[in-house]
């Protein structure tokens, strides 16, 4: 009778249900743990990096020491869009960084196999900032200072600091120099094409320059293509009928 009894699922969950309990308050106290060593991180982070008021004049020097135009007209929308959809598709509703990216740039590190999870505001804080170096103190580093430019800017001026801030290609620094340059049009006047394109080249604008390397820069186009489908901006009839639209190329 007694053997019975202990062998009863009746006698033995109560030792389970005690397991569990101590394991989740086991695993509760590890992530406030974690939870406060990150925010003491930041905290210190804060205060060690710099300010980022002077944002805007960075991307000036960029453009004065390549003798590139500035950005005076806002960009096309369709531009925006696939900036968004292609490099960072929450931009909208993250606070500059995303956690899960961050642990997943962070274990790369440890892999040594490159992850990605850079918000657009990590990105332009790498580039204006740490001169584009990606190691453990810099990925850090950018963190703060994304969270940083999220605080202190809008986000049409982060999309313009960042498109006005990057290469596109064929000797093109800005994207005046480079809407002027590929299309002879102004940063307002592109096309879904243009724009798609345009949005690739951030990745590697050598290797997609679609002067040089119009197959290459035809791939990469259809996956910005393929990011504006997936985040809804268009459907895949509008995006298959972009993808064969002429560029309208001026440059050579």
């Amino acid at each position: 009778m007694a053997s019975g009894l202990l062998d009863s699922p009746e006698v033995s969950r109560p030792p389970v249900r005690a397991r569990r309990g101590r394991l989740r308050r086991g695993l509760r106290r590890v992530l406030v743990a974690l939870l406060a060593t990150l925010a003491l991180a930041l905290g210190v982070g804060w205060l060690v990096t710099p300010s980022v008021d002077d944002a805007p004049e960075r991307v000036t020097a960029f453009l004065m020491e390549h003798q590139a135009p500035a950005l005076t007209v806002a960009p096309a929308p369709e531009l925006l869009a696939a900036l968004v959809a292609t490099e960072d598709s929450s931009f909208h509703t993250n606070p500059g960084i995303s956690p899960t990216g961050v642990v997943r740039s962070f274990r790369g590190l440890v892999t040594g196999t490159d992850e990605g999870g850079s918000t657009l505001s990590q990105q332009l804080a790498k580039n204006l900032y740490l001169d584009g170096r990606n190691g453990p103190a810099q990925k850090a580093e950018a963190v703060v200072l994304a969270l940083k430019l999220d605080g202190a800017y809008s986000e049409t001026e982060l999309l313009e600091m960042y498109l006005d801030d990057g290469y596109y290609g064929h000797g093109f620094h800005g994207l005046t120099a480079a809407t002027q340059g590929y299309f002879g049009l102004a940063p307002d006047e592109l096309t879904w094409a243009q724009a798609s394109l345009l949005a690739g080249l951030f990745q590697a604008p050598t290797a997609y320059d679609p002067l040089v390397h119009p197959e290459l820069a035809r791939e990469r186009q259809a996956h910005v293509l393929d990011r504006l489908v997936d985040v809804g901006d268009l459907t895949q009839r509008q995006a298959a009928d972009v993808a064969d639209d002429d560029w309208g190329l001026v440059a050579g």
